[in-house]
């Protein structure tokens, strides 16, 4: 076949499920991924509730939208009003994301009457609380994605730690069915924003002078135990008096806000410690900061927060457990700890401290390692790649 001839694949018709819409980091994965393959010159919608924060994103960025109304009595509503987006759009690919979602998505898709591939992606590191759902879900979906070849594991094989003071680590049993259907896919990040950048106005913004070494844990924080902002608060009161210029800094928002704060005033933090105003510009905050603190205590699938961490040149210091050690591995500068180990996330802060950071030459490339693997457009590009081979089958 000559280059006269040859053909250019069709753009595919896909549609993304999400009922939530409301920001997190199924919600960020989804409506990039979606972005992505839209830029990629595929036909894509994404479906889901209106004058949430994300459908506000979806707007902004004039894609393709289906506006649902309220969910009405076990979803109903919303299986419904995406059945006929499905086979008004004539989609082939239908996409779902949440868990709350995996079965409106299944009896969206075939209540549309036009026989869709269909797909799921489980962000988090285990699989579906139900028995009926891990029974039969894989044998009602074409594919299931992990995000992580940790989540992958527990789905086929299942994870227990029955000794864990976390309770959701204790049993996370398999999912029963064709695990062929289990394909790996790590979510990305827009390496484009998050890559080396002068950070000085954000420093400013924070009272961090220049001789400051900013510590911070980026992410929400709600009850009971958030993303292990206690702990780290915790490991910088045994090193604020050693290292006098460092600085640890709480980004995000939630529930646990008057208590982190009460931990700041008990531990005798106030002049080295702070709750953050929320921050919309994360990659000015990843910039400002010298380096990131992911002392994760619950389960954690592949977080993204580490990738932009690397991508701006920032060491890691992180919990070594479930999905965290593969983004970490992307540029590997930094340190896993054992996870709720205050002595040891201690020790690591107080050695990353006195390090000097890395040079611009250094944090373009590992940046470039980061983007090479990680980048929201090569995560699109293997997911389009994986719907192709399900419809050609």
């Amino acid at each position: 076949m000559n280059a006269v001839s040859r053909r250019v694949a069709p753009p595919l018709r896909i549609m993304h499920l999400n009922s939530m819409l409301k920001g997190g980091g199924t919600d960020d994965q989804c409506v990039k991924l979606a972005g992505e393959l839209w830029k990629l010159g595929q036909s894509v919608w994404i479906c889901g509730p209106d004058g949430r924060e994300f459908s506000r994103i979806i707007r902004e960025l004039g894609m393709p939208f289906h506006p649902t109304p309220p969910e009405g009595l076990a979803k109903c509503q919303f299986i419904l009003s995406a059945a006929r987006s499905i086979r008004r759009e004539r989609v082939q690919i239908v996409h779902g994301h949440h868990g709350r979602d995996l079965w409106p998505t299944v009896l969206a898709a075939k209540l549309s009457g036009v026989r869709p591939k269909l797909i799921l992606t489980r962000h988090l590191a285990k699989s579906p609380a139900s028995w009926a759902s891990r029974s039969y879900l894989l044998g009602q979906c074409d594919a299931l994605f992990a995000v992580s070849q940790f989540v992958a594991r527990v789905l086929r094989e299942g994870h227990y730690e029955p000794d864990s003071p976390e309770a959701e680590r204790h049993s996370r049993p398999p999912m029963l069915g064709d695990h062929s259907k289990i394909e790996v896919i790590h979510g990305g990040i827009d390496t484009g924003r998050f890559r080396p950048l002068d950070a000085a106005a954000q420093r400013e913004a924070w009272g961090l002078s220049r001789e400051h070494f900013a510590f911070a844990v980026v992410g929400g924080y709600d009850f009971p135990r958030g993303k292990g902002q206690r702990e780290f608060l915790k490991a910088a009161a045994q090193i604020h008096v050693q290292v006098p210029q460092a600085r640890f800094l709480v980004i995000g928002r939630g529930t646990l806000a008057e208590t982190l704060r009460g931990d700041i005033e008990r531990l005798g933090l106030g002049s080295a410690a702070s709750l953050t105003p929320y921050c919309h510009d994360m990659p000015a905050a990843m910039n400002a900061i010298d380096c990131l603190v992911h002392p994760a205590i619950g389960t954690e699938a592949f977080p993204g927060v580490v990738l932009e961490a690397l991508a701006c040149g920032k060491p890691v210091i992180a919990s070594a457990l479930d999905g965290i050690p593969e983004a970490f591995a992307a540029g590997g500068h930094g340190q896993l700890v054992k996870p709720e180990s205050v002595d040891e996330l201690a020790s690591a802060m107080r050695v990353w401290a006195g390090r000097p950071a890395l040079s611009l030459a250094e944090c373009v490339a590992l940046h470039r390692r980061v983007a090479e693997r990680f980048s929201v457009q090569a995560c699109a590009e293997r997911v389009l790649a994986s719907y192709r081979r399900l419809l050609a089958k």
